[in-house]
């Protein structure tokens, strides 16, 4: 009678932790403290990782932080395109996008910041594979906004002589500045102000 043999078993144990929720924590730390002012204590601390766990999975900080940043530039763009879809009123979606910035460039929101500016700022300028994200996603927004603001001109809504691209780049660049600003004077009403300020600029 030929000798049984045993099936053969998969290679290492299977990974026993929520992928998704370790790089949704990573990130809230990476958020808080930046790329460098993050440790990989502080990383195994908040993801409940040991450091085989995380080199595993990730391959290290950098590749953590990478999956970091796309959670969070995925998440920001789906914000984007629900309040810019083109199926509703152009000029509506942008006022809602807009007052949605103002939010979170006010009070402990304008206080933490954007992981995108931040990392822009710190690690842009030296690292191509976080370069190509930035770039991606602001080249995204102006798109959007571009769209948004050409679908206005097209219902009448645009004042006369306003180049649908020319103002998407000037709401990117007040955007993201009121984004650093708002680090260290994150008031609400200046916010607003200067959003209603260019608004008014373009539209009837």
């Amino acid at each position: 009678m030929p000798e049984q043999t045993s099936p053969r078993m998969p290679r290492g144990r299977p990974r026993e932790f929520d992928t998704d929720a370790a790089v949704k924590r990573a990130m809230g730390v990476f958020w808080s403290c930046g790329y460098h002012g993050t440790s990989l204590p502080d990383l195994l601390e908040a993801t409940n990782l040991s450091r085989g766990s995380l080199y595993a999975a990730f391959g290290d900080k950098h590749g953590l932080f990478l999956r970091a940043l796309d959670r969070y530039i995925d998440d920001a763009l789906a914000r984007l395109d629900s309040e810019l879809d083109p199926r509703n009123d152009a000029l509506a979606g942008l006022r809602t996008y807009l007052a949605g910035y103002v939010d979170r460039t006010s009070g402990i929101g304008g206080k933490r910041g954007c992981l995108v500016v931040a990392t822009a700022m710190e690690l842009a300028a030296h690292d191509t594979e976080v370069e190509q994200r930035i770039r991606r996603v602001f080249e995204r927004m102006e798109t959007r906004l571009t769209e948004a603001l050409t679908r206005a001109q097209a219902a009448g809504q645009l004042a006369d002589g306003v180049e649908p691209a020319t103002a998407a780049r000037m709401l990117l660049c007040l955007l993201e500045g009121m984004r650093v600003v708002g680090k260290t004077d994150p008031d609400r009403t200046m916010s607003q102000a200067a959003v209603q300020t260019l608004i008014d600029r373009l539209v009837r």
